[in-house]
Formats: C-alpha cells, sequence, structure tokens
C-alpha cells in the first residue's frame, strides 16, 4: 500500500485516548526508523512542527536537533514562545538563528509580493542548509507534513521551506503526523502536553508578516504592524473572540494618510483590523464584532502604537477580496 495514502479504515483521532494510541503507535514506529541516530527538524513554531517535535522528543529525545530561524518577520513573542515551550526538554539541542537583519536587508525595497515570498523562501532554505552542513552525523530531517499536504502537493510538501534542501544532505525523512487533518494533530499536540497557544495557534502564512506589511517593508512599519497585532490578539483574547474566529490580524499598507496629534498636522500610517470566519478558507465572511471592542483596540492602537493615525476594518469577504491582503 502506498506509504502516503490515508487508510479507508484509519479512525478520525477526535479524543485524547485515540490520540494517545497514535503517539504510543508513532513512537515505536520513529524508533524502529531512527534507531540511535540523530534527527533534524526545522522548528517554526507552527502547529504542525511543534507536533512533531514534542512527539520526537517523547521517542528519541536528546536525538532530536530542532532549528528555529526566526527571520525577523514573526509576531510578538512568538520565537520567545517557541524557545520557552522547547528549551526545558531539548536544551543544546535547539539552535536558535537570529536572522532578522539578514533576511530584511535582503528585502529592501522589494514591493512586489511574490518577489517578498521567494526572497523570505528561498533565505530560509539557505539559512537551514547552512546548520544542516555543519552537522555532520544527521541523517533523518523531520517534517510536519501533514496529510493535505500530500493531497495538494502530490507527496512533496512544496511549501514547507525545507522541502528545497540540496540532495547531497542525502536525509532520509521522517513525517509522523503525514496522515493527519490539521484537526488531528491539534488533538495530538494537546494529548502530548503542548500549550493551547501552540496548538490552537492561528494559520499563519509561511512569509509571516511579510504579506501584511504591504509593499515594500520598512522597520519602523513592521514594529507598528507587530505591535498593533499585539493589541488585537490580547484584547480579542479577553473579550473571549480568540476562540470563536477563525482568524484575525493587522495590515499596515505602504501610504500614510493625513491626522493630528497634540494639535498638529501628522502624516501617519493606518491600521487595517482583517477579521473572518471560514470553514475551508476557500471563501470566508467578516464577522460583526462589537462596538466597543473595535472602540477599545482602536483607542489602544492610536495611544500606543507609533505612526499610526488611523484604525480601519475591512469589510470585504472573500470573494471577491482574499483572506491576506498579498
Amino acid at each position: 500500500m502506498d506509504s502516503n495514502r490515508r487508510p479507508e479504515n484509519m479512525a478520525r483521532i477526535t479524543t485524547k485516548e485515540l490520540a494517545e494510541k497514535f503517539i504510543d503507535e508513532q513512537i515505536g514506529l520513529i524508533r524502529k526508523q531512527v534507531g540511535d541516530k540523530k534527527v533534524l527538524l526545522a522548528l517554526s513554531g507552527g502547529v504542525d512542527s511543534s507536533v512533531v517535535a514534542a512527539l520526537l522528543i517523547k521517542a528519541i529525545g536528546k536525538q532530536l536537533i530542532c532549528v528555529h530561524v526566526n527571520h525577523g518577520l514573526m509576531r510578538k513573542g512568538e520565537s520567545e514562545q517557541v524557545i520557552e515551550v522547547f528549551k526545558g526538554n531539548l536544551e543544546e539541542n535547539l539552535i536558535y538563528i537570529d536572522g532578522t537583519d539578514r533576511f530584511l536587508d535582503k528585502l529592501t525595497d522589494v514591493a512586489e509580493p511574490e518577489t517578498k515570498r521567494k526572497i523570505i523562501g528561498g533565505e530560509f532554505i539557505r539559512v537551514f542548509e547552512e546548520e544542516a552542513r555543519k552537522l555532520t552525523d544527521v541523517d533523518f530531517l523531520a517534517q510536519g507534513t501533514i496529510y493535505p499536504d500530500i493531497i495538494e502537493s502530490k507527496g512533496v510538501k512544496a511549501h514547507h521551506n525545507v522541502g528545497g534542501l540540496p540532495d547531497d544532505l542525502k536525509f532520509e525523512l521522517v513525517e509522523p503526523v503525514k496522515l493527519l487533518y490539521k484537526d488531528e494533530v491539534r488533538v495530538v499536540g494537546s494529548a502530548l502536553g503542548l500549550p493551547d497557544a501552540m496548538v490552537y495557534r492561528q494559520p499563519f502564512p509561511g512569509p509571516g508578516l511579510g504579506v501584511r506589511c504591504t509593499g515594500a517593508i520598512t522597520r519602523d512599519r513592521l514594529e507598528a504592524l507587530r505591535e498593533s497585532d499585539a493589541i488585537l490578539r490580547e484584547e480579542f483574547e479577553k473579550a473571549g473572540l480568540a476562540d470563536k474566529i477563525w482568524q484575525f490580524f493587522t495590515v499596515v499598507p505602504d501610504f500614510r494618510s493625513t491626522g493630528v496629534r497634540d494639535g498638529k498636522r501628522v502624516f501617519d500610517w493606518p491600521v487595517i483590523i482583517r477579521a473572518v470566519n471560514t470553514v475551508d478558507a476557500m471563501s470566508a465572511e467578516v464577522p460583526e464584532i462589537d462596538w466597543n471592542i473595535l472602540k477599545k483596540i482602536t483607542d489602544r492602537i492610536l495611544a500606543e502604537v507609533p505612526g499610526v493615525c488611523r484604525v480601519l476594518y475591512d469589510l470585504s469577504p472573500k470573494a471577491p477580496a482574499t483572506i491576506e491582503w498579498e
């Protein structure tokens, strides 16, 4: 049977008991495949790679080496969360790379969205390759491939940057959740003891905030984006909306508008709030948010985020709009 084909009689993992059974089975399979060899994993902090990391730690412990690359386009506190959750378990086997300057320098004056995506993806591969070549005793590469990736890319997780590593590295793949859907991966993550903030992390594009800081990215506008997004997430959490809205974030476009601050005219950026509900991401609707919640978010962004003079709420459904702005 094709190892990339999900068995028709495979039970959906919907409970902790089923997740624990899956974990026990995978621990055995991982140990059989890996033996006493070492495994390398690009740990982004997303749901899939985090669950794979936790599963491999349980199976092979210090034989796992994780590399977390901060490309400078993460949301506020995300890299810190990865270090906090995994550093205690991995100790010296967690390699943290702060590539902020390297990535942002490459993106200077680059405004075309697809070009930005290619630069970010390509640079990630180069950083990860550099780290991989420093390690001479690693035989396996773990990936957070899940079943929709196989269906959509015919067995190759093309959208995962580590999929572009040079063939001469000759890694054998370890993909323990490749037959699971996203909701099943979350159940397994909870059973492994990962925090809810990581297990139920919202979908986040590979280029990160790079596609929400539209046009050519500047560091000051990127910081305004990061801070406004953090305020939105904090206030939605307080209002009990974080688990009721499928995805929400802010966008800071590459244009300014006239405003007034301290009685003087300013020329600052707008912040756009984007929130959508969807089942399959093929179409999406915009939820009605209580006015008082929106007003509180607006007041905080205008008071706490430098360089911003307007806050807008994007009312556009998909279609004709897309969920992301770029």
